[in-house]
């Protein structure tokens, strides 16, 4: 009965080593997908019609001064980056369901918005103001746009104050929304509506190249907001790694030398 003593250890002991092997594989297996997720790409969703944060140039690429900041960004982390076209207006829901990792498109920092995501630091500041079409005098401040149609953004910082203010809801004539920016500058140009209340830098990129037909009304509606990067509530990695690096690009200078590229001179908080 000896050789079948030996014949069974010998079989217990091949099977451990099977075993071993496979545990190795799978142990493996683990490390190469912690990788792979590691070092996958940063889906960023935005609206590419809003310039000059992130839009489609005459090449039809997406650029912009946050598309570049983006694409250091993800540079010093190691990682590709996606730009990813997005209905502003299910900004949120594309960030709760994972369809985008960030929301990175001159998005402004505000209370309501912190409820269902975590925010960067602020790096840039924003004002909402009043544009009108060339020539215009009777619009002056707010109060000016009592009985008047006036334009702005779907989910937009500026809807956003307008229709939780009883001024725009009684007196306003028409709060008209669009689904980006420009189709409501399109509209003020054509004179289909009377004022565009929006973001102060976007209004005054598109006014730069339709110098002869907008003008600014140099006076905030509503409080002073910042932007920052939109994260999942529950990616709060994410949002310490890409803060890091940022916090890099202000300190040598690159933040500053984008925002040259695009505003003229360093407007960056």
């Amino acid at each position: 009965m000896k050789w079948q003593s030996l014949l069974a250890a010998g079989m217990a002991a091949m099977m451990m080593a099977v075993a071993g092997c496979g545990g190795q594989q799978n142990a493996s297996n683990s490390g190469s997908s912690s990788a792979a997720s590691a070092g996958k790409a940063i889906v960023v969703g935005l609206d590419d019609n809003f310039p000059p944060m992130g839009f489609k140039g005459e090449d039809g690429q997406i650029t912009g001064f946050d598309i570049d900041l983006a694409k250091e960004a993800t540079k010093r982390l190691g990682r590709e980056v996606e730009f990813k076209a997005i209905d502003w207006s299910s900004k949120e829901a594309e960030l709760k369901s994972g369809r985008v990792d960030v929301l990175w498109n001159g998005l402004d920092i505000t209370e309501k918005r912190k409820e269902n995501m975590l925010f960067s630091d602020p790096y840039m500041d924003n004002r909402q103001i009043i544009f009108v079409k060339k020539g215009e005098t009777s619009i002056k401040d707010e109060k000016s746009l009592a009985g008047k149609v006036v334009g702005t953004q779907s989910a937009s910082t500026s809807e956003e104050y307008m229709d939780g203010n009883d001024f725009f809801k009684k007196e306003v004539k028409e709060v008209k929304k669009y689904s980006d920016f420009v189709s409501a500058f399109m509209d003020l140009e054509n004179g289909r509506i009377d004022a565009v209340v929006g973001d102060e830098i976007v209004g005054r990129y598109y006014m730069s190249k339709h110098a002869d037909k907008l003008e600014a009304v140099d006076v905030a509606v509503g409080p002073v907001s910042t932007f920052g990067i939109g994260f999942a509530k529950d990616n709060q990695q994410l949002r310490d790694e890409v803060q890091k690096v940022l916090n890099e690009m202000k300190k040598d200078g690159t933040m500053g030398m984008i925002s040259e590229k695009w505003f003229g001179k360093n407007i960056t908080k």
